[in-house]
């Protein structure tokens, strides 16, 4: 089977979460305004993300302010600080990587056990990026939830999911996916084996069946005074 269609399918959907990665990290839709009990101000949304919250009235045009101390946010945020900028660093990495290890590509001179050692390495990086992007999208959503549903929580307080958690878990799969894909592709281009007899042994043999018996020397003698 050819491996060069899969790993294009590994390598896109690295893309794909790269891209994904990169826009979950900027995106302020982390933790949105939720309008329940007596919080029915409609015409105000507020947005938080991981660097700066937004703030929308009717009528006017939203406006954002970054946040003027880290200490100031949760530690579901301050974590996803952290560990979305090294997912975002990991998997621009990996996809480097893949490219070089590429069947198509000329990168590592058409050594094939080095360009399976190579994409090994970027499917595992995909996959751990992956796992990066997915512990703060998760933690914040859980502790979004975790509120919504505390009754000491005031209303005013309380958040709903926003748009980057959603898309943060499609990268994530993209970013499991495609790296799995890499790895397997990697796996299976090992598990060729060539089974060959020695020559010698061949040769033997073909020597063996086309031999003719010699006559020995005493029926001839015998065959001539007859």
């Amino acid at each position: 089977m050819d491996q060069g269609p899969v790993q294009i399918a590994g390598l896109v959907l690295g893309c794909i979460g790269v891209i994904g990665t990169c826009a979950v990290t900027g995106m302020p839709q982390w933790r949105v305004t939720a309008f329940i009990e007596n919080n029915i101000i409609v015409f105000e949304s507020l947005w938080e993300g991981l660097w700066m919250n937004c703030f929308r009235q009717a009528n006017i045009r939203m406006q954002c302010k970054m946040y003027d101390s880290l200490l100031a946010l949760t530690p579901d945020l301050q974590a996803g600080r952290a560990l979305m900028c090294i997912a975002v660093v990991l998997s621009f990495i990996a996809f480097m990587i893949a490219v070089i290890g590429m069947k198509c590509t000329n990168c590592a001179e058409d050594n094939e056990k080095s360009k399976r050692i190579i994409l090994l390495v970027a499917g595992i990086s995909f996959i751990l990026s992956g796992i990066l992007v997915l512990i703060p999208v998760s933690w914040t959503a859980n502790q979004i939830i975790r509120d919504f549903y505390n009754p000491l929580v005031n209303a005013a307080q309380k958040r709903e999911l926003g748009d980057a958690l959603y898309i943060g878990w499609a990268t994530a799969l993209c970013l499991v996916a495609g790296g799995g894909i890499l790895c397997c592709s990697c796996c299976s281009g090992e598990k060729k084996f060539k089974y060959s007899l020695p020559r010698k042994s061949v040769a033997s043999n073909v020597t063996r069946q086309t031999a003719v018996p010699r006559k020995t020397s005493s029926l001839y003698s015998k065959s001539q005074y007859v």
